[in-house]
């Protein structure tokens, strides 16, 4: 093994969209011990094809098995491992705070700051939405984290090539 530096790796994965594809591609990880970080699917602009984000944290030799083995799959049309200089990658967080009369302004302003979106008030509670980096939300979390969270759920990254370079020919 010439590098065995764990890294975080995203890799976009074009599928057909059939039937048991999300389990069919978290199932190899699970057989050949992977550590899947995320994995995020949706439908594409191309009808019957859906794209999978997969977030991994492996070292090179692994990240070579992982596309390989992804490869074998039928329904796989396409891997590619996005480099991170290139590529635009967000998540999505709703997290829910304690607040009240005294601390729901401290709280928005908080919101402000990062661009996220206040998307729920209640009397004793405040919703916000963010999308970013990891270290972003993150971040978030650590100046909302003195008031109380109560709730969270953040979804796995999706993630872009900057600029025109795309993983199948555009329709246009």
């Amino acid at each position: 093994m010439s590098n065995t530096e764990m890294t975080r790796n995203i890799l976009s994965v074009l599928v057909q969209d059939i039937e048991g594809i999300i389990s069919r591609v978290s199932g190899m990880f699970t057989r050949r011990g992977f550590n899947l970080v995320s994995l995020v699917s949706a439908k594409t602009d191309t009808e019957g094809i859906n794209r999978i984000t997969i977030v991994v944290d492996a070292d090179e030799l692994r990240i070579e098995q992982i596309t390989k083995q992804l490869n074998k799959i039928i329904p796989v049309l396409k891997v590619v491992r996005l480099d991170e200089d290139t590529t635009i990658a967000r998540a999505l967080m709703l997290v829910k705070v304690a607040a009240d009369a005294n601390n729901r302004p401290q709280i928005v302003d908080a919101a402000n700051i990062f661009r996220a979106r206040v998307v729920d008030v209640a009397q004793e509670s405040v919703v916000i939405e963010a999308t970013g980096t990891p270290g972003k939300l993150r971040a978030l979390l650590d100046v909302l984290e003195p008031f109380g969270i109560r709730e969270l759920i953040q979804s796995g990254q999706i993630a872009l090539n900057r600029g025109p370079k795309t993983m199948a020919p555009s329709k246009f």
